[in-house]
């Protein structure tokens, strides 16, 4: 049997002293007096209903006694209950009905019902609005105003952005989101794909002013060299950028790599292809370089900046484990040098997957580990559908020593046609 909360006593609950004496806490309990107990008690149901527990319920109700008597919330409960199939978490549903007087969920089913028309589905309706700011969007964005938004992102990924970014929402139209946009879109060269490719990748970049983000633009013009369509292009691929403190991050690196001896279009090509290397701590930038440093780079060269930028997207913690797999199987730390200079990604590769491709290649293939030194690519292709696949397709009809580089190198149609012709031969 369904039970109902106890709400006598409701107006000795916390919070409930700061308003009793109100004029809208008398207007409710006197509207409360006068409505029937069948009423409330399907009211107060119609509450369970949506996984409200009872003692928040109480608090609700404490807060703003019209909850029981408001002709405004059945339609929104039905909506919640019959449309959104009652998706919404509890919690969500609590913050809606304590956010204002009840009189302003009159819009709420229609706004909730344009953001499902423009492409949110519903499951993902509880996400976007916990990240929304409910005052603003039941009592300061009318329906129009949030039209007006969905329709500016159109060019750039529409709802998409929105979904991975409700707290746009919040912001206003005129005032915040076209400056931020237009400044993008110029950077950009009126690129509308482009700049929605950064759009979707950080949308949080909106939360930038246009002041903040232009800071950013010329500290990378003036300080590294660049041109306005080489930062925009460092932006696209690395949207954070414009997150990335000026005087803690951005200067250091970028004078690491002037330090280096790299020029102006040297840095745009390095950010272009390694750009976290902008983001990373202090720590695992130090670590890394002492490792570099360790195996024979030299310091303020080059070599040293590019091998760098290969390892940025690998932890410190990885790459320690990765030189001692090389060093364990008999190479030395001269042979790791030559071999990161001619592959750079040997030094951040995963170690497990290294771990199997040296133990096939040596134990399976009966190759030596020196090998690795003439062809350090190996260690870059798939195992088991690239080496392992080739291997097994060509060692019995081309023996136990074909070379590594035309094995794996040559593109797959090649392979495929070159082992049918053999095939056929074979046969015939």
């Amino acid at each position: 049997m369904e039970t109902l909360p106890n709400l006598q006593g409701i107006e000795k609950l916390p919070g409930s002293d700061r308003l009793n004496g109100s004029s809208c806490w008398i207007k409710a309990l006197h509207s409360l007096k006068f409505t029937s107990l069948d009423k409330i008690r399907g009211r107060v149901l119609s509450f369970q209903s949506l996984e409200i527990n009872d003692l928040k319920l109480q608090f609700l109700i404490a807060k703003c006694p019209k909850l029981l008597t408001s002709e405004e919330i059945d339609p929104v409960i039905r909506f919640l209950v019959d449309e959104l199939d009652a998706k919404l978490e509890p919690d969500l549903v609590e913050r809606l009905f304590s956010v204002a007087d009840p009189s302003f969920l009159v819009g709420f089913n229609q706004k909730v019902r344009l953001l499902i028309r423009h492409g949110i589905p519903k499951e993902k309706i509880s996400h976007v609005l916990e990240k929304v700011n409910l005052t603003k969007l039941l009592c300061q964005r009318s329906v129009e105003d949030i039209e007006r938004v969905i329709s500016f992102f159109e060019p750039f990924g529409g709802i998409g952005i929105i979904v991975r970014r409700p707290a746009i929402l919040n912001f206003d139209l005129d005032g915040q989101l076209v400056p931020r946009v237009s400044f993008l879109r110029n950077l950009s060269g009126e690129d509308d794909h482009a700049t929605g490719t950064v759009l979707h990748r950080l949308p949080a970049i909106l939360s930038y002013s246009v002041e903040h983000m232009d800071s950013h633009v010329e500290f990378l013009k003036s300080f590294a060299g660049l041109t306005s369509d080489q930062v925009f292009k460092i932006i696209h691929v690395f949207p954070n950028v414009i997150s990335t403190s000026k005087e803690r991050k951005l200067r250091p690196r970028i004078g690491f790599l002037k330090q280096c001896g790299l020029d102006s279009l040297e840095i745009f090509k390095f950010l272009s292809k390694a750009p976290l290397f902008l983001a990373l701590s202090e720590d695992n930038l130090s670590q890394k370089l002492g490792f570099l440093v360790k195996i024979g780079y030299e310091h303020r060269t080059k070599e040293l900046a590019h091998a760098m930028g290969a390892v940025t997207r690998t932890s410190s913690d990885n790459m320690q484990r990765v030189i001692g797999l090389y060093l364990t199987y008999g190479l030395s730390l001269a042979d790791i040098l030559a071999m990161s200079k001619k592959h750079p990604p040997v030094l951040q590769y995963t170690h497990c997957s290294l771990e199997e491709k040296m133990g096939y290649l040596i134990e399976e293939m009966g190759r030596e580990v020196e090998e690795l030194l003439a062809f350090p690519a190996f260690l870059g292709y798939k195992l088991d559908s690239r080496i392992k696949h080739r291997y097994e397709a060509k060692r019995t009809i081309r023996g136990e020593n074909m070379s590594l580089n035309k094995l794996l190198t040559v593109s797959t149609e090649r392979f495929s046609k070159k082992k049918d012709k053999t095939e056929s031969l074979v046969h015939d």
